[in-house]
């Protein structure tokens, strides 16, 4: 690692045109998809009668976590494409998937649709992310790199803050559709800014086909991998990536069912009403912005941040902030106390902001002229098997050992208390087509299935009342019930208000020992890096030093 002897000043007045335009279309890009990823744990199994799409954890992670995995395997094979094709053609494919994905995701509400439009979001996002990073990693050198992917990261994270924070504004006022909509408009902006100021530089380009490439880019991913402290590197982020992972798939969820929140929001109500009504929904703080508080530590810190780690060696500072992480995500899920999840999210974004920059900057300073797009793919690679690990932690693990509804669910059976089985719209309007013969558009529109927030108690009224005048029997339908619907009538019959049963359930359950799972894949990172920095990278830097001297 060269020293940078330029002032920080310096540093930044050395940055280009180029480097800049990728650095501001990454911003809403991200504000795009942040908009939606940072709400989509809440939208999915939220309760139906509020415009949720009642979903269960199970297939909520594989949602967010398979198709998430997939986007960034293809920036394996889409960074070769990039190269051979242009970025900035690249870049025109990329955005126009994304603004038809992201339309038609506020559009759908069956688990497949959403897994089939989701996925068409994730491919276009898969060919903008290794153009974006190779755009910096081409307009940067030894001594700018770790600042201009500083900046960079910054620009992840201003997108990140801005998308989630509107987004859940605007759901407040005008619900879940306008997110989407928002996202296709974002994109449209980065197709006008890509096409009115982007000047592609000129670069020799690969003259082999773009089918060869393809072919030939597993190999060469091979060839890349067999330099041992790439290759070991990045295995070993596989866990820092599933702990942040966690901070999107399964913090969100955690909040919104264990964490009280009612004293700070009725502060805000009460001193600054303003950020009150953006922040609060029915006397909580919105799960989304506690996220927040993450994006906007590296968009005021990220830059001073990567500064000052220019002065460590890579490695010890991906190590420290490992630790520093794996504190800090620890704690959001050690308690259901507020103050735990606000500190603990801090301290992670700390961890994050050494860790996640610096690794690109070191992938950057390995990367061949020319393959930018490929060896910036590689980068993908741990990101990608974390999601897989994170569908089953915000997935099955989640839905077995921390979701209250689960958990409820199994407290009234316990008591023997009987429940009607909380019944989505998909269950209950394929069922009910059927059974009254109608087509299933036509079944939707007459019982008002289309609305956005459903009035479940009018529904299966209207419902029964059709089906009794026309002598229909219709015991055999599963009758849509809400997720809301049931913990209103389990409080009722056990006699508790909402956060009375809340602390029974986890006095009870102890739905936080997800916990061990999450810090135990942090201090596995931790060791592994420690071992690999005095076994593999310290013995390269000896001998190169010796070599020099």
């Amino acid at each position: 690692m060269a020293e940078n002897k330029k002032t920080f000043g310096q540093t930044i007045q050395s940055l280009n045109k180029n480097f800049w335009i990728a650095s501001v279309m990454e911003l809403f890009e991200r504000w795009a998809w942040y908009g939606i990823y940072g709400l989509l744990s809440i939208y999915l199994v939220g309760s139906t009668d509020t415009g949720g799409l009642g979903f269960d954890h199970i297939q909520k992670g594989k949602i967010m976590g398979d198709i998430v995995a997939i986007l960034y395997l293809l920036p394996l094979f889409f960074g070769v494409i990039a190269d051979r094709i242009g970025y900035k053609i690249s870049l025109v494919i990329a955005y126009i998937i994304m603004i038809v994905g992201y339309y038609l995701l506020g559009e759908v509400n069956t688990f497949t649709q959403v897994f089939i439009v989701f996925l068409l979001v994730a491919i276009g996002a898969a060919f903008f992310k290794p153009v974006a990073s190779a755009i910096v990693a081409r307009n940067t050198d030894e001594t700018t790199g770790t600042l201009g992917f500083g900046i960079f990261y910054v620009m992840v994270n201003i997108g990140g803050f801005i998308g989630p924070f509107l987004s859940s504004s605007l759901r407040n006022s005008m619900g879940w559709k306008i997110i989407f909509i928002q996202a296709a408009v974002v994109i449209t902006i980065n197709l006008l800014i890509l096409l009115l100021f982007y000047k592609e530089s000129k670069v020799e380009k690969p003259k082999d086909s773009i089918g060869k490439a393809i072919k030939d880019s597993v190999v060469n991913i091979f060839i890349a991998l067999k330099d041992i402290r790439l290759g070991v590197l990045l295995l070993l982020m596989v866990g820092f990536w599933t702990m942040f992972n966690q901070l999107f798939n399964t913090l969100p969820n955690f909040i919104d069912d264990w964490v009280d929140s009612s004293a700070i929001s009725a502060w805000f109500n009460e001193n600054i009403p303003f950020l009150g009504r953006i922040l609060s929904l029915d006397g909580q703080i919105k799960p989304e912005m506690f996220t927040q508080i993450d994006a906007l530590m590296i968009v005021l810190c990220q830059v001073f941040v990567s500064y000052f780690v220019t002065k460590m060696r890579h490695i010890s500072a991906v190590i420290r902030g490992a630790v520093i992480a794996t504190i800090g995500i620890g704690l959001t899920f050690y308690s259901g106390n507020v103050w735990f999840t606000i500190i603990g999210t801090m301290i992670f974004a700390i961890g994050e902001m050494m860790s996640s920059p610096t690794v690109s900057s070191f992938i950057a300073l390995i990367t061949p002229k020319g393959k930018e797009g490929l060896y910036q793919g590689t980068y993908f690679l741990p990101v990608a098997v974390s999601y897989f690990v994170t569908r089953f932690i915000s997935g099955n693990l989640y839905q077995s050992w921390s979701d209250k509804l689960s958990l409820l669910q199994k407290e009234m059976d316990t008591r023997n208390i009987e429940m009607p089985d909380v019944v989505n719209p998909e269950q209950f309007s394929t069922a009910g087509a059927k059974v009254l013969n109608m087509p299933l558009t036509e079944f939707e529109e007459k019982f008002g299935l289309k609305e956005e927030k459903l009035e479940w108690e009018e529904i299966r009224n209207s419902f029964l009342e059709y089906s009794s005048q026309q002598g229909i029997d219709v015991s055999e339908v599963p009758l849509a019930f809400s997720k809301n619907e049931y913990f209103t009538l389990a409080e009722q019959k056990l006699g508790l208000g909402h956060w009375e049963m809340t602390e029974m359930l986890w006095n009870t359950y102890n739905p936080n020992k997800i916990w061990y799972v999450i810090v135990g894949i942090g201090l596995f990172s931790i060791i592994s890096l420690s071992i690999y920095d005095r076994l593999i990278i310290r013995p390269r830097e000896k001998k190169l030093k010796e070599q020099q001297s």
